[in-house]
């Protein structure tokens, strides 16, 4: 058994370095464009797992371990009220809110002119930042042993991820209310989860490019994507002995046609991270390079989400939205495909305490991730002004 134990621990390390690699490779290339925000050096933020065992999840499939991969800036002053979470976003690492954070580009804003205040302060605030379930650090199909390994990792929600965040918190962290939860895209829709389902838990959400449900034009955009995938004949249901490299090629096609606005392809923006438009197009086939379960599993998990059907709302989205608490700071994409601008829109109507600020930028999805100057500005003075007030509210 002792040999079994060590045989499976190695087992784990090897998977985890090789899909770290991959992963960070393949964050750097998501995040948006490789304009200047998104070039800068990573800082050497410390990685740190929280470990549930027996974590059941909403399917009901029973993990024995689940992981949350999670770093923290700053520290927990004595009142307790100044910790801000930062959930991650499609396959990203808790890199991917450096465009927010003071300190991790500090170095890059000293003595420059036309340099950007951001947000988030570490020496003020304490900054959690979080990974989801199946980014291939924390508990994913790529790095979970059987028999819980590739396609047999169960589907989990975006209501798991935030209920391993919640315990994380509570737990290990002792943070018992937060200043503010701030996401993007994926990110955006555990803001609005945390919101419904710890409605006290926050004083303030930011959400960036995301919504409080997946409606039906992105449930099948994701599942065109997986179809793309799992095309290639060495796909093999998941369980393929080579990374099947023609998926994954066909995969990253289909995001290209998403990932910017019509706008932004005919008014050459991509000139910002290439030369010519054969480079910038065809560096989408080579764009995708994790785990293809790991893939898949974020996506399912994007396709579930629905705040509506979290448990005593009886699938009503409407009802959901209506029993958020918290202040919510609504930032959408005004040329956004994964989450249109109309479904934030629409869901804006039924939050009582909105700031509905819709981004005027023609880099889609990404805008809300800071992927081009103007973006990052108007982001971080929008954010900024927004926690500013929610922590002063108006007699």
């Amino acid at each position: 058994m002792k040999g079994r134990a060590r045989e499976r621990e190695g087992w784990r390390r090897r998977v985890s370095t090789k899909t770290g690699v991959r992963l960070f490779v393949a964050w750097v290339l998501l995040a948006g464009a490789a304009t200047p925000q998104a070039r800068q050096t990573a800082p050497a933020f410390e990685r740190r797992e929280f470990v549930i065992h027996d974590f059941r999840t909403e399917s009901g499939v029973v993990l024995p371990e689940a992981r949350v991969v999670y770093t923290t800036l700053g520290t927990l002053n004595p009142a307790g009220d100044n910790a801000v979470l930062l959930p991650s976003h499609y396959m990203a690492n808790f890199n991917g809110y450096n465009w927010l954070i003071g300190e991790a580009n500090r170095s890059e804003a000293a003595g420059r002119a036309g340099a950007v205040d951001r947000a988030l302060d570490p020496a003020r605030d304490f900054l959690v930042l979080t990974e989801l379930f199946g980014n291939g650090r924390s508990s994913s199909p790529s790095n979970t042993p059987e028999p819980f390994h590739g396609p047999r990792f169960p589907i989990v929600t975006i209501r798991d991820n935030v209920d391993a965040v919640h315990r994380l918190l509570t737990q290990a962290l002792h943070v018992n209310h937060l200043r503010a939860i701030i996401g993007f895209s994926m990110g955006a829709e555990q803001a609005f989860q945390w919101a419904v389902s710890y409605p006290t838990f926050m004083d303030a959400i930011v959400a960036t490019s995301g919504t409080a449900k997946c409606y039906g034009h992105g449930f099948v955009r994701l599942e065109g994507q997986i179809a793309a995938l799992t095309a290639d004949p060495t796909w093999r249901g998941g369980d393929y002995t080579e990374p099947p490299v023609k998926g994954l090629e066909a995969f990253g096609m289909v995001w290209a046609g998403w990932l910017y606005s019509q706008e932004w392809w005919r008014q050459e923006l991509w000139r910002t991270n290439a030369a010519t438009f054969d480079q910038a197009w065809q560096a989408f086939r080579t764009r995708f390079s994790a785990d293809a379960n790991d893939y898949i599993l974020q996506a399912r998990t994007w396709q579930r989400h629905d705040v509506g059907t979290t448990a005593g709302f009886d699938g009503n989205t409407e009802r959901a939205l209506r029993s958020i608490k918290a202040r919510v700071l609504y930032m959408p994409s005004e040329t956004d495909l994964y989450f249109p601008v109309t479904d934030a829109r629409y869901e804006q109507a039924f939050i009582a305490g909105v700031t509905f600020t819709p981004i005027p930028s023609l880099w889609g999805h990404t805008a809300g991730a800071a992927s081009n100057p103007a973006d990052l500005k108007f982001l971080n003075e929008h954010t900024t002004a927004f926690l500013r007030e929610a922590a002063h509210p108006p007699r």
